[in-house]
């Protein structure tokens, strides 16, 4: 057996398409021509959207916590990495996180114009989905990241818990519930 560090700790069962399920779920709200039936339609998913929203934000703290835990470990191979060697497209390596930063700012006005309700994401939300485009970014996609030693780190990525990160990420994993890893923000950003 090789020994190294799983590029997915185990986080793929338990992530969706943000965009593909925002964007069927709007197309499913906007077939009405009657407001109210809009309305009602929004009222029927807007939690399920959020919940979406949640997990895969869930997932992003993830893998900044994966990546520091591992970054902070010996100098190993990163094994099953299937970005390794492919072709870095910079807009394809962000547009999940692009939709989720636009996201943040369009919802609140979808609440209150369907709902009438005002809502704002917590301030924590946008540093983070910042730090995980950062993540994408500066590591080119993973397509060159061989050994943990290859791993870049966000500068506003805090480490000092990371040892702590593994143990953390285990517990949710076992939940299925990725949502929780938010649980863990101010001690990743």
């Amino acid at each position: 057996m090789t020994e190294g560090y799983e590029f997915d700790p185990g986080f793929g069962p338990y992530i969706m398409a943000f965009q593909g399920t925002v964007e069927y779920l709007y197309t499913d709200i906007n077939r009405f021509k009657n407001f109210s039936q809009k309305k009602m339609k929004f009222r029927q998913y807007y939690k399920k959207i959020l919940e979406v929203f949640n997990n895969n934000l869930g997932f992003y703290a993830g893998c900044l916590m994966w990546a520091a835990y591992i970054k902070g470990q010996k100098n190993l191979p990163i094994l099953n990495n299937h970005c390794l060697g492919g072709k870095i497209n910079e807009e394809e390596n962000t547009s999940e996180t692009d939709f989720m930063i636009n996201f943040v700012t369009l919802f609140p006005k979808d609440m209150k114009y369907f709902l009438g309700e005002t809502f704002e994401f917590p301030d924590y939300i946008n540093r983070l989905l910042d730090a995980y485009k950062e993540f994408l970014v500066i590591n080119e996609g993973f397509t060159k990241t061989e050994n943990s030693a290859d791993i870049k780190l966000p500068e506003c990525v805090k480490t000092n818990s990371a040892e702590s990160f593994k143990e953390k990420i285990e517990a949710v994993l076992k939940s299925g519930d990725l949502s929780k890893l938010l649980e863990y923000q101010e001690q990743i950003i």
